[in-house]
């Protein structure tokens, strides 16, 4: 029975054959193509204004950490567009980005006494930092299709949707507070000194507002971590990754808290240098989520924790190990300083390669099992074999150790029966 009406819903959403979706403004993909360009172009005006003003530093972190962001951002929403992850990364590296040019900008105008427009904007656009920062709990929590079954946690995304409006709603007001003085104080970095310095209110409820943001924080790491018990085969890798990647932002973030409360802003020091380097290591969340929602690689991340594990601990033994050295024989032996740092060289060098196996093969132990338990197999025939005589046992003995090893469901060998 035909339809006098015309054609239905259906059929009106349904293009023709050969014939391209039309970009519709308000569409996902128009919003994915608006996100990506408002990171491209911020990330185009951040760099040269670091440069102009002189703060290079916050142009590099923000390159390193909002880069990885706005990259994974774009490949998710263009694969899974149903997933709010690629949505969300978009926007921290949007907001990364217009955070590093507006404070640059204020730099500029406000520091520099150059005579530029829309200074209280660039002023406002810098507080975009903090916010960006914070939104990847949300990210740790919605991984890694941003499904969340259960009503309990569904609450607690409503929770932290109101508490992130609550501190965007607190940092607008203190922003307004702090444009209406006069004159307008503004820190080094292009920031504005009430708020990076609060007092009085704004300084009680940003403490309250940290404090709700480790919980929730703590509460989205807990969520992940009780699913790791039920998962298996490809989710559980996919955990490893987060997991992997949120122990190095984690980190990073603390150390660049700590040793950035011991730099200082009459140049550049090592205390910067080494705050600059933890703010990088933000980086590892991004990426690390990343792949795992891609599900590229997933299956080396044992051999990755493994060998980073593992030359982390090398490096600071060796580092250790050097640093006793020259102290024992120039404060001690009172050996010349040139001699000394010679000598200690050169005997961290020759202990790099027995501590590297020592180390490794601990931490394969513990945390790549299986590359450990292969190389115990391969030792163990290898050993047999010196002794073996018999041609039909080392056959044996040989299917014996590769169904071990790789447990396939069929193994063969053949041998050459020419004679000499």
């Amino acid at each position: 029975m035909s339809n006098a009406g015309g054609p239905g819903p259906a059929a009106q959403r349904t293009a023709a054959p050969g014939q391209t979706a039309r970009f519709r403004l308000g569409s996902p993909r128009a919003w994915a193509w608006a996100l990506g360009a408002l990171a491209v172009l911020s990330f185009a005006a951040a760099i040269p204004l670091s440069l102009l003003s002189g703060q290079l530093d916050s142009g590099v972190i923000a390159a390193v950490i909002g880069v990885p962001c706005a990259a994974v951002g774009m490949v998710v929403t263009r694969r899974q567009r149903e997933n709010p992850l690629g949505w969300l990364f978009l926007a921290i590296g949007a907001c990364l980005f217009l955070s590093t040019a507006g404070g640059d900008y204020a730099v500029l105008a406000y520091r520099l006494g150059h005579r530029l427009p829309l200074g209280p904007v660039a002023l406002a656009v810098d507080q975009l930092w903090g916010p960006s920062l914070v939104l990847f709990t949300a990210a740790i929590l919605l991984f890694p299709d941003g499904r969340l079954p259960s009503r309990f946690w569904r609450g607690a995304l409503r929770v932290y949707v109101v508490w992130f409006a609550a501190m965007l709603a607190a940092t607008g007001v203190a922003v307004a507070s702090a444009l209406a003085a006069h004159p307008v104080r503004v820190d080094n970095n292009g920031g504005l000194t009430a708020l990076d310095y609060p007092a009085g209110w704004y300084h009680g409820v940003q403490g309250l507002l940290i404090v709700v943001l480790l919980a929730l924080s703590l509460a989205f790491i807990a969520r992940q971590a009780l699913s790791w018990r039920r998962a298996t085969g490809e989710r559980r890798q996919q955990l490893k990754w987060l997991a992997s990647g949120a122990a190095v932002s984690i980190i990073c973030l603390f150390l660049a808290a700590s040793v950035g409360s011991g730099s200082s802003s009459n140049g550049p020091t090592l205390w910067g240098v080494l705050s600059s380097l933890a703010w990088m290591g933000v980086a590892a969340l991004p990426v690390s989520i990343g792949v795992a929602i891609l599900k590229y690689r997933l299956y080396d991340i044992d051999r990755i924790i493994s060998r980073t594990l593992a030359y982390a601990i090398i490096t600071g033994l060796l580092v250790g190990i050097y640093a006793g050295l020259v102290l024992l024989t120039t404060q001690v032996f009172r050996v010349h300083s040139s001699v000394a740092v010679a000598a200690s060289t050169l005997a961290a060098a020759a202990l790099f390669n027995p501590v590297r196996r020592r180390v490794q093969r601990a931490v394969d132990r513990r945390f790549n099992r299986a590359r450990y338990d292969a190389d115990r197999t391969v030792a163990a025939f290898a050993a047999r074999l010196n002794d073996a005589v018999d041609l039909d046992s080392v056959r044996d003995d040989l299917a014996r150790v590769v169904h071990q090893a790789l447990e396939p469901a069929h193994v063969s060998l053949w041998t050459s029966s020419r004679s000499r």
